[in-house]
């Protein structure tokens, strides 16, 4: 068992594993499930995730959710999404890069508009488990997202490790987990407006792959509920592309 910030982790570590959101549908409230490297990773919409062996960060931790409205656990990963900014801003305290840390709805974090890590949450009964991964020293992409991805470790002013990365995010997850719990969405709300990276932009939302007629309209942000506004309109799932450039571009 391991105390990060006061709250009680239980690592449970794998050198390699399927996936580690897989490995912790066994597990309890307080086990973090973690990998070198995964065969079998996934993002949103069953993206398939590739990470080289110990470059990045493959966390899921369990979370308790017993007792909360479906509304309420609807907005958890927007607030896994927001430990991860206060996290990576906290590791690049000496860099000017930490100011760059945004976070995209619905489960992106970017540093300078590229994107270091996301979120995958899938709820169990009554927990949630939150998939994490965060680049930390991978420094090669496959073409196709080379300049939309990036790692901490080519941020300049950063020097931390996987490890280091995981406690700072297991630090900020477990204290707004006990804020959220207890004081729900709107206690952490007006943080995660704060570093909203959409809000003003021209989108497209596509609810999936197939989705051949996407919302399209300017970005109101993200609400009080957890949704997305765009074009007036609210949405609650969906992957979110920059169709026009403007100020504070993802």
């Amino acid at each position: 068992m391991q105390r990060v910030q006061g709250r009680a982790w239980r690592i449970r570590h794998q050198a390699e594993t399927a996936s580690t959101n897989a490995d912790a549908r066994a597990g309890a409230p307080g086990d973090v499930f973690t990998a070198d490297f995964q065969t079998a990773g996934r993002g949103r919409l069953d993206h398939r995730w590739l990470s080289p062996p110990g470059a990045n960060l493959l966390m899921s931790a369990v979370l308790s959710v017993g007792g909360l409205s479906p509304e309420t656990v609807a907005t958890l990963p927007l607030v896994a999404g927001l430990a991860v900014v206060r996290a990576v801003r906290a590791l690049l305290a000496a860099s000017p890069m930490a100011g760059a840390v945004r976070l995209k709805w619905p489960n992106d974090v970017l540093v300078g508009g590229r994107k270091v890590a996301g979120i995958l949450c899938e709820r169990q009964a009554d927990l949630v488990i939150v998939g994490i991964g965060v680049n930390v020293n991978q420094r090669v992409f496959s073409p196709e997202i080379a300049n939309k991805a990036i790692s901490l470790g080519s941020v300049p002013g950063f020097s931390g490790s996987v490890p280091t990365v995981r406690d700072a995010v297991l630090d900020e997850l477990g204290a707004l987990d006990a804020v959220w719990r207890t004081q729900g969405f709107e206690a952490v709300y007006p943080d995660i407006r704060a570093v909203d990276a959409l809000r003003g932009q021209t989108l497209a939302v596509r609810q999936t792959d197939e989705d051949r007629t996407p919302l399209r309209g300017l970005c109101g942000g993200i609400q009080s509920d957890g949704s997305l506004a765009v074009g007036g309109v609210r949405v609650y799932a969906g992957e979110a592309h920059v169709e026009q450039l403007g100020e504070g571009v993802p």
